[in-house]
């Protein structure tokens, strides 16, 4: 079944298809949320909050763009109303996954601690980026998506989203060769 389908039967009320939509974006909209808000619960939450939004604004969405886009959009506006709302910081707890995989216990105990604050740095330098900015580098080199979409997300051209990534690489440049200027001796 299309998407434009399962929304028309979804604007029907049909609760199957509403499930089926629930389904096929689930994992993106988590990992979406996960991606601001570096708490799995807090995650979970957003991700029910980002389908009860489409759900009840259903009527609304011309089909403009793709299902997905739309999701990411919704995604994205409510981790940071979230951040906003709550006003903490988000540290980053334990980033080890994105050096390594979890399932290997061979470690070498200082190669993880070395892993561990390189990606503590390299998420602070990102969260330290401008909001647009980190929006557009995260979508696009953490969930790999084209340009083309995270200008549909962000409601924004295609060369503002070239220009924004462009300037969080070189803003990340500067504050990641800082750090290893610093810690490497």
């Amino acid at each position: 079944m299309s998407e434009q389908e399962l929304i028309s039967r979804i604007k029907q009320g049909n609760q199957q298809a509403f499930k089926q939509i629930v389904d096929d974006y689930q994992s993106m909209v988590l990992n979406t949320c996960f991606q601001f808000v570096n708490d799995r619960d807090d995650a979970k939450d957003l991700a029910q909050d980002v389908f009860v939004e489409m759900y009840n604004s259903i009527y609304s969405f011309r089909g403009d763009a793709k299902v997905s886009t739309w999701l990411y959009r919704i995604s994205v506006n409510k981790s940071l109303n979230f951040i906003k709302k709550h006003k903490r910081k988000f540290l980053i707890d334990d980033l080890e996954s994105f050096f390594s995989n979890k399932s290997e216990e061979t470690y070498n105990a200082d190669k993880n601690m070395e892993d561990h604050e390189r990606a503590k740095h390299l998420y602070a330098a990102i969260h330290s980026l401008s909001k647009n900015q980190r929006i557009a580098f995260s979508l696009h080199k953490i969930d790999g998506i084209s340009y083309t979409e995270i200008a549909e997300i962000m409601n924004v051209s295609v060369s503002s989203v070239e220009s924004l990534i462009h300037r969080a690489k070189v803003n990340l440049k500067k504050k990641l060769f800082n750090f290893y200027k610093k810690n490497v001796d």
